[in-house]
């Protein structure tokens, strides 16, 4: 869904089109001018809209105008003069004079603004200076006592007409200036909110597209593990019926082989279990990604499986001359988790170890309970938080379990894409060392499957060290 066009046009800014004289000017400030033009010469001042609507007014109304309104033939003349008085054009000069009934007057102003009229200006009433006696349109009105009447004519302000024309030409000069301040104002914000419209208007497109982009490559995603998934499936069969074949034939099932045909034979079933492995991970992530790879879990200890993968690997690291070790921890806490999860991600950390690693190097696992917040719980450490809040908060126990080697180390600037399927950091067609780049990918979904997570350390002076944390079993 895209946003609405402005309903603000250019032609409306440049007062061509419905501004009224509203969305120029503030009330309140038009009520303080015509106040203090009140408050000076004693004249009443009210504005009007080019519609009729009151904007300006000073609140103010005559003793006379009070007195005639008491009675019932004096409202009725007094309404039908300040209708006339608001209907009442302001003529071709845009300046007229508009009479009362009780000898009073008005004066009634144009208020234009770049060549068009947005208001009227309503001066008065007040009582000409020509006018001495109450008019008989006034004593004639039932009720209107003649001496009453001529006392509070006296009352209302009087002026001349030059008088009044100069007040009048003051007060529109002012609201002039008024009028180009609110209207620079005025499309100021509308040019704004026009553009912030406008802005909203692409972000919103740009959004859509995005959001398309993103469900195509969601899509594109599942397909692309359907396949794999498919694809694996479909090879893992006749695949497993080559390593088969190849063991029969290098065990001599099929008769005595020659040694170079023993050494084609175990070429063949190395590769095909290389091939098999790449299956397997190929299978296991998509899995992963679907979220229908199981895990067994229950409560277990974990010297158990890392004495396993060091038993494992112990001949893959003797045949590169690389020490493996497993250091001694005396580890009593148990994890819930899935045996055989865990066994894989600790047996691909290792055997990467040691892929990396050349010749005279050292790859050590070790393991050890710590805090969640990085301590051991038996050093006695607070932690860094010295705010006192920490004693508030359950303390978590972890088995942290380190894998460090003393092989080429991994870059800072690579650490965080690692993980990434598929991703190699040196992805040229010469690098040294194979591999897909799924390992460390089914690795780090496999540990936060357990609730854990898993990090890359510095080895100084080289190396690497993975960090993988799991939590407790809970009592």
């Amino acid at each position: 869904m895209t946003a609405q066009a402005p309903d603000v046009s250019v032609d409306d800014l440049l007062l061509d089109g419905r501004i009224s004289l509203e969305d120029m000017v503030d009330r309140d400030a038009l009520d303080e001018l015509c106040r203090s033009f009140a408050s000076l010469f004693g004249i009443s001042v009210r504005i009007y809209s080019k519609e009729g609507a009151l904007v300006a007014d000073t609140a103010g109304e005559q003793e006379l105008c009070v007195y005639v309104n008491t009675t019932t033939d004096g409202r009725r003349a007094c309404s039908s003069t300040v209708a006339a008085v608001r209907s009442r054009d302001a003529g071709p000069s845009g300046d007229v004079m508009h009479p009362c009934f009780t000898g009073a007057a008005y004066r009634i102003i144009a208020l234009e603004y770049d060549g068009r009229v947005v208001g009227r200006l309503i001066v008065g009433p007040f009582l000409p200076a020509n006018v001495t006696d109450a008019p008989a349109t006034l004593l004639d009105i039932p009720g209107i006592a003649t001496e009453r009447a001529a006392t509070l004519l006296a009352k209302m302000p009087r002026a001349k007409l030059e008088t009044v024309t100069r007040i009048a030409a003051h007060l529109k000069a002012s609201l002039d200036l008024i009028l180009f301040s609110g209207h620079k104002a005025f499309v100021t914000s509308k040019m704004h909110l026009m553009s912030v419209r406008e802005s909203y208007r692409q972000l919103e497109e740009k959004t859509a597209r995005l959001q398309e982009a993103f469900d195509r490559l969601k899509e594109l995603d599942r397909l692309k593990s359907n396949f794999l998934a498919t694809v694996s499936h479909e090879l893992r069969t006749p695949l497993t019926s080559i390593i088969g074949y190849s063991e029969m034939l290098g065990e001599g099932f099929a008769g005595q082989l020659t040694a170079e045909q023993l050494d084609f034979v175990k070429t063949i079933h190395g590769k095909g279990d290389q091939l098999l492995s790449l299956i397997m991970s190929l299978l296991d992530l998509s899995k992963l990604e679907s979220g229908t790879m199981r895990m067994t879990m229950g409560t277990m200890r974990l010297e158990p499986v890392l004495a396993e993968v060091v038993s494992t690997l112990a001949p893959t690291a003797r045949k590169k001359r690389v020490k493996l070790a497993l250091a001694p921890s005396g580890l009593l806490a148990e994890l819930r988790g899935d045996p055989e999860r865990l066994r894989q991600v600790f047996l691909n950390l290792v055997e990467n170890a040691i892929k990396f690693t050349p010749a005279d190097g050292t790859v050590t696992l070790s393991a050890a309970m710590i805090d969640d917040d990085g301590t051991s719980p038996d050093d006695g450490s607070e932690g860094d938080d010295d705010s006192g809040l920490a004693l508030l908060a359950p303390v978590r126990t972890l088995v942290e379990v380190r894998v460090a080697d003393t092989g080429i180390g991994i870059a800072a600037r690579e650490r965080p894409r690692v993980f990434d399927p598929f991703y190699q950091v040196d992805s040229s067609s010469t690098r040294e060392y194979g591999g897909t780049g799924l390992g460390l990918s089914i690795v780090k979904r496999l540990v936060e499957g357990h609730g854990g997570s898993i990090r890359i350390e510095d080895n100084r002076p080289t190396g690497t060290v993975f960090a993988v944390r799991l939590p407790q079993a809970p009592p």
